[in-house]
């Protein structure tokens, strides 16, 4: 990562985004005060972004720096939308979350979980820059919806709020379990669509990214760290930790999209979202089935990071899996097939399989079991240090 910017002067356009962005944390719930001393900015990484397009089929051209430097406007409507998307979903997490500041189990996770909202907003601050900055009156529209729409999960909301563009950020997280997981899986596929994006032909974008990634890091590691204290205190049983993670890994596995996606070929095709490992890898891309590659990678990913967690188990307890990549989809070729948590092909009715959803996810009976374990010590205790 090389040396990053920080900017120190905006123009007007972003200046009044930013009186829109506060009423938008008025709205929405988030109290100004738990931000104490920290400043959003705008930060770039140049270096890291590069200076020539890496893949698709403006290979070897200059990365475009200015909006009339972008060959077609359809190009720039893709760049425009995935901006938009990763904006949406830095500040539908916040809408998600912040309910939960008041009831962590320990100072050192109230205190994550604020660092991680704080950047959260920073990232949407990012991006919402460079919308204006970069794209117009166009832009300028763009980043005023960021802060129109509000996560179907957020406790306060109008009558009148639309929901956030993707599932994942619509999802209830009711509790600290919730948000083990949701830092955990989904802020991890966070982190792989930022590398994708990282190698962007949008120079601005490119540069963006090094910065927002160096961030994440600390949010997927929390949940990580959060799911391994959990698992070595014992307290709650690993069937009902289980149906926790069948819920949010099938949430993570859909954010990749559609299979043999059209919309993910003309990304590559215009260089502006590459492959995971893009810079590393010497194979050819497989165009037609690029969201396929990505999801086996953080499927791979996440059976790794497992294999960790489960080395804190109590002696005598079975192990936390992974389910299958195929179970509970609800997007993708698998989003009409039935099969269990291990993939194999599910017998039976309607009835059973609503029987065996509730018994593999999480169901009210469950979330009053969890409410229980939460008046005990039911995660490990960590200090926070400054």
């Amino acid at each position: 990562m090389g040396e990053t910017e920080v900017l120190e002067k905006y123009k007007p356009n972003f200046e009044e985004w930013i009186n829109q962005f506060n009423e938008w944390q008025t709205r929405i719930g988030f109290d100004t005060a738990w931000l104490g001393d920290y400043r959003f900015e705008i930060k770039f990484d140049w270096d890291s972004a590069g200076d020539t397009i890496e893949f698709g089929d403006f290979e070897g051209m200059p990365k475009w720096d200015r909006r009339m430097q972008i060959p077609q406007q359809s190009v720039r409507d893709a760049i425009i939308s995935m901006i938009s998307v990763q904006g949406d979903t830095e500040f539908g997490s916040v809408e998600q979350q912040w309910h939960l500041l008041d009831s962590a189990p320990t100072e050192y996770d109230r205190k994550s979980a604020m660092r991680i909202m704080c950047e959260e907003q920073r990232h949407g601050w990012q991006m919402a820059y460079v919308l204006c900055n970069y794209f117009g009156e166009q832009g300028i529209r763009e980043a005023q919806k960021l802060l129109e729409r509000n996560s179907a999960a957020n406790p306060i909301r109008g009558e009148s709020d639309r929901p956030r563009l993707l599932g994942s950020f619509n999802e209830p997280i009711d509790n600290w379990l919730d948000f083990f997981c949701f830092t955990h899986f989904i802020d991890r596929d966070g982190k792989f669509q930022l590398k994708m994006l990282s190698t962007s032909s949008f120079k601005p974008l490119a540069a963006s990214m090094g910065p927002m990634l160096k961030e994440e890091s600390f949010h997927l590691g929390t949940g990580a760290n959060g799911l391994r204290r959990i698992v070595k205190q014992g307290v709650i049983p690993v069937a009902l930790l289980q149906k926790y993670m069948n819920k949010w890994v099938s949430t993570g596995l859909d954010l990749f999209g559609v299979d043999e996606s059209t919309s993910a070929q003309w990304a590559y095709v215009y260089g502006i979202k590459g492959r995971y490992d893009e810079r590393e890898s010497s194979i050819p891309a497989d165009r037609e089935h690029l969201n396929e590659e990505s999801r086996m990678h953080y499927f791979d990913e996440l059976s790794k990071e497992m294999e960790r967690i489960n080395k804190g188990r109590h002696e005598g307890q079975p192990e936390l899996f992974i389910p299958s990549d195929n179970f509970n989809r609800g997007v993708g070729k698998f989003v009409d097939i039935r099969t269990t948590v291990h993939g194999e092909p599910f017998e039976g009715d309607d009835k059973a399989w609503d029987q065996y959803l509730h018994d593999n996810l999480p169901n009210e009976e469950d979330v009053a079991e969890l409410d229980e374990y939460f008046k005990q010590e039911w995660i490990q205790y960590r200090e926070w240090k400054d």
